[in-house]
């Protein structure tokens, strides 16, 4: 038995078949999706489906993403805070094109799925799997505003920024980093580093490898962090746009 955590896949739906394949997932492992299912290119709701399905044959945790989020929002029609030109620009189109396909019917369910989404998980050997990031220096239970989950870029930001040379018993270490043995997150490609695989830094592994763009989408065993990618799904689906 296996611990898999996936990266944001933006509607690809071809590239998550391709890596569950790749890394010969069984029914006996355990998937951490880190959330951004929907958004970019055209099969988001045919994603949904498939973790729904996912779901009732094996254990899949799924995190709340930003863009799942947004999703909820438009389909429950929320207006408050809410911009939907600039949810279009930001994949948010190709969403509501593959839904307006599906039926009320199937749409309800679909929405059930987005508001069960979990904001975290913490797994029994204190790693953290959570979309975006944190910002309470006491760690996750005390973070004042649960949108962060989904939206904050500052742990990303600091452990890029992170002086290596730091230890984590030196007074200047963020607090951040030393609550939990491992965090995994999505949310900022690595693309914008110039990066398509998994990237380390401090305590915190980033899993987007820029499925939303022009990047493969990935799953990483956390365990052995031994990680396989899909092609990249520009050439997946290369008579759409994804988000570039």
């Amino acid at each position: 038995m296996r611990t898999f955590v996936i990266g944001d896949i933006h509607g690809g739906l071809l590239a998550l078949e391709q890596v569950i394949e790749k890394a010969q997932v069984t029914t006996k492992d355990t998937l951490i999706f880190l959330g951004d299912y929907v958004d970019g290119w055209s099969q988001s709701a045919e994603v949904i489906d498939y973790l729904i399905d996912l779901k009732s044959k094996q254990n899949c945790i799924c995190i709340r993403g930003n863009h799942d989020q947004l999703a909820l929002d438009w389909l429950e029609n929320r207006h408050e805070d809410f911009d939907e030109e600039m949810w279009y620009k930001h994949g948010g189109r190709a969403t509501v094109e593959g839904y307006a396909k599906l039926s009320e019917e199937k749409k309800k369910t679909h929405i059930a799925f987005l508001e069960s989404l979990q904001d975290y998980y913490l797994d029994d050997e204190n790693r953290l799997f959570v979309h975006a990031g944190f910002t309470n220096l006491s760690g996750v239970m005390w973070e004042y505003f649960s949108k962060l989950f989904y939206w904050d870029r500052t742990l990303w930001e600091s452990a890029l920024a992170l002086d290596p040379n730091l230890k984590p018993d030196d007074l200047y270490y963020p607090k951040r980093f030393t609550i939990y043995k491992e965090i995994y997150i999505g949310h900022t490609p690595v693309t914008r580093i110039g990066k398509t695989v998994p990237v380390n830094k401090a305590c915190v592994w980033n899993v987007d490898t820029g499925a939303a763009f022009k990047g493969p989408l990935t799953i990483l065993d956390v365990d052995t962090k031994e990680f396989w990618q899909s092609d990249p799904l520009n050439e997946l689906y290369s008579d759409e746009k994804g988000r570039n």
